[in-house]
């Protein structure tokens, strides 16, 4: 059974087929944490040791003795109140305003199948197709009427652990929630490095790496989405961890909106890791009877590197976070019109677009910012989501007709979550846009946001987008979110600490009630690009806008980076026009292509009746040749075979999880005039077998490519691009 409860000992162990995670209520009620590794038998409370350390509060008072410290102990829950100064996942006040609780074990339900939450995306799984099951542990604190419930879910095939936690308020009283996280990883020793994935606007998602000093670390959003700058993902591992070799911790965020993740080095040298909600613009007030959710922290752990723990994340994310039937079918090829034609278009221009789509072998078109109302520019009508039909010379479901009559599904862009004011909407409900009163606005992309925590202002949303669906045959909606929340005001609630995570159960309502009434439609989720690229969103968006900036150089690192947390099924990945438009520098377009087709969602965004003929031909050949390799992009393993950052070239592999073929793509990404000789080393091939490389049909012995790897030409040009496709050769 994946989990286990040692009545004697009040021990919980948590077992997957690679793994074991263990707690302990100790014999004060404490919820100690044990261990979080190899898996492994038996209880670990060998590890915990006490002394009489000066200068640490002991607690609890019947404890009688100096040793024992929560200051020290690892936790699973750590509170304010309790002795402990290390950083808490939980602060409160009291119906008095008084800060402090004293969180003890109470009981604990062990159940079948996957937990789900209340109005939040979460992992699913079930017992029987999964084995997944679920642990409950409820702490209380009778003094303070709260009870919390920490969630754990198990899918042991996957090596994922889950962690939730409720928070209710039993008692007679209101009480004010200023802080809470969901996972919380005390390491008793070790020399750690910390992982995190940073980045600005058009430059998302780079890879930092440092070492885990004395002291506190965090990255976070106090943007009011997850941000461009810092991503919901971290990892922790050993100092001298690689891909290949090592430990590593990883936490993922499943949740859009402001976070925090903090890694602790305290004065004895432990460390502690956490993530969960940031407790900036945060303070929530629960009246009796009202409970408040912790959003879900995706959890695994690799004895075996980095790259096993991402592919651990990979699967649980594929296959238990996406939905739908998006989730495993492949994604259509498409041309978005922004690059072409950003506002200036017409519906003729749209389909002689489309025309040329067909006759290059794409699947779509989609039309993006420009079709409503009076949009002519991007001052005006966010808000107002209705055609303009003057522009596309009919309706809107005319103008699809046409273009599906070419063979060209048709897809659209919506930004629902904002307003202009120079919209209709907001001429007639101001008060529905995040402002403070008697306050100017801080405006972005000159436009506000819509209060999502109001249910009105949902419902009007909500419809106003159905009506445009209801039109026509669409089939893809971008959905996009080009500003930050700064103005953190609702007239619908006097507690303005809750709007921000009030708003996303608002955000995460609209998308569900999509998803429910048009489930064969694929949503890209995107926010200025990459700046909502979060496992909250693919549980509703299967796949997400990367980054505003295509261009191919750059996308090596943003991709990369991305890589180490979330799979390539749900990258949205484009080929753009060169120079590019956000740096002017100029890749080929075999090297854009081939960078591009590392995500689940291929396309293009430029002008394809500009293109000269011999580029119209190498984007036939790029379209055939991703179709070729889709699935195993959808489905098989990733690996980094260098890190663009610091080699010459930019290397990765996809390969069938059963080993019986792999793609190898590899782009110059520094070039020297008659340089040595440059190889690239595949991974995860049987290493036993022999491969057939498909394009030059020569014959390799799977363990010499894997030790000494595949030669480039040498003196290979800057930004040259080579696939190789290599199938097992069975005897």
């Amino acid at each position: 059974m994946p989990i286990l409860f040692d009545e004697a000992t009040r021990t919980f162990t948590l077992h997957t087929r690679n793994t074991t995670y263990q707690m302990q209520a100790d014999r004060f009620g404490y919820l100690l944490h044990l261990y979080f590794g190899a898996r492994a038998e038996g209880t670990m409370d060998y590890l915990l040791t006490y002394a009489d350390r000066s200068g640490c509060c002991t607690s609890p008072h019947e404890a009688g003795t100096r040793t024992y410290s929560l200051d020290v102990l690892p936790q699973e829950f750590p509170f304010q109140g309790n002795g402990d100064l290390r950083s808490p996942v939980f602060v409160m006040r009291d119906g008095e305003g008084t800060f402090g609780c004293d969180l003890r074990y109470a009981r604990h339900e062990i159940r079948a199948g996957k937990y789900g939450l209340p109005g939040l995306p979460a992992v699913y799984a079930d017992a029987e197709a999964d084995g997944a099951q679920t642990l409950s542990v409820t702490l209380a604190d009778a003094r303070c009427g709260v009870e919390v419930e920490l969630l754990y879910g198990v899918l042991p095939e996957l090596d994922i652990i889950t962690r939730a936690a409720i928070v209710r308020n039993t008692g007679a009283q209101r009480v004010v929630v200023e802080k809470l996280q969901t996972a919380c990883l005390d390491f008793v020793h070790g020399d750690f490095d910390v992982m995190t994935f940073n980045g600005q606007h058009c430059m998302e998602r780079k890879l930092d790496r440092h070492e885990v000093r004395p002291g506190s670390f965090s990255v976070g959003s106090r943007r009011g989405q997850s941000s461009h700058q810092y991503n919901p993902f971290m990892i922790v591992c050993d100092r001298d961890a690689t891909e290949t070799a090592g430990r590593g911790w990883s936490m993922s965020f499943v949740y859009s909106g402001n976070f925090k993740a903090e890694v602790e080095q305290t004065q004895y040298q432990q460390v502690r890791m956490q993530m969960g909600l940031s407790d900036e613009l945060f303070s929530y007030p629960l009246e009796p009877g009202e409970r408040l959710v912790a959003p879900e922290v995706i959890m695994t752990y690799s004895n075996a590197g980095l790259e096993r723990l991402s592919h651990n994340l990979h699967r649980c994310i594929r296959r238990h976070v996406c939905r739908g039937p998006w989730r495993d079918a492949p994604r259509p090829i498409l041309v978005n019109s922004w690059e072409a034609h950003y506002f200036d278009f017409t519906g003729d221009e749209l389909v002689r677009l489309a025309a040329k789509a067909a006759d290059l072998g794409l699947d779509m078109l989609v039309m993006d910012d420009g079709w409503f109302a009076e949009r002519k520019d991007d001052y005006r009508s966010l808000g107002d989501w209705t055609v303009n039909e003057e522009k596309l010379g009919g309706t809107l479901g005319q103008l699809i007709e046409r273009i599906n009559t070419l063979g060209i599904k048709f897809g659209i862009w919506v930004e629902p979550e904002m307003v202009n004011e120079d919209s209709q909407l907001f001429r007639e409900h101001p008060d529905w846009a995040l402002a403070v009163p008697g306050k100017q606005p801080a405006l972005g992309r000159d436009q506000l946001v819509l209060d999502f925590s109001r249910a009105e202002v949902r419902d009007n949303v909500f419809e106003q987008i159905c009506r445009v669906l209801d039109q026509g045959n669409i089939e893809y909606l971008k959905w996009d979110f080009n500003r930050s929340l700064v103005d953190i005001y609702s007239h619908a609630t006097t507690d303005q600490g809750r709007v921000v995570y009030d708003y996303y159960l608002g955000l995460y309502d609209v998308l569900e009630r999509l998803v429910q009434r048009y489930p064969d439609l694929l949503i890209e989720g995107c926010a200025a690009g990459g700046g909502r690229f979060d496992a909250g969103m693919l549980h509703y968006t299967p796949q997400i806008w990367t980054s505003d900036n295509t261009d191919g150089h750059d996308r090596m690192t943003i991709q990369y980076g991305t890589s180490f947390g979330y799979p390539c099924s749900t990258v949205g990945a484009h080929v753009s026009a060169c120079p590019n438009e956000v740096n002017g520098r100029t890749v080929s377009l075999s090297a854009r292509g081939l960078i591009a087709m590392a995500g689940g969602g291929f396309g293009y965004e430029l002008d394809l009746l500009e293109l000269p003929e011999r580029a119209c031909e190498l984007i036939r050949e790029q379209i055939e040749r991703y179709r070729g390799m889709e699935r195993i992009v959808r489905e098989g393993l990733y690996y980094r075979l260098s890190d663009p950052a610091t080699a010459d070239l930019y290397a990765w592999e996809f390969a069938a999880e059963d080993g019986s073929e792999a793609v190898v793509n590899v782009v110059v990404a520094r070039a020297e005039g008659y340089g040595e000789a440059k190889y690239v080393v595949p991974r995860g091939l049987e290493r036993t077998a022999r491969y057939r490389e498909v394009n030059s049909g020569v014959v390799y012995p799977a363990a010499a490519l894997m030790d000494m790897g595949l030669p480039l030409p040498v003196g290979s040009a800057l930004y040259m691009a080579r696939s190789y496709h290599f199938v097992r050769v069975d005897e």
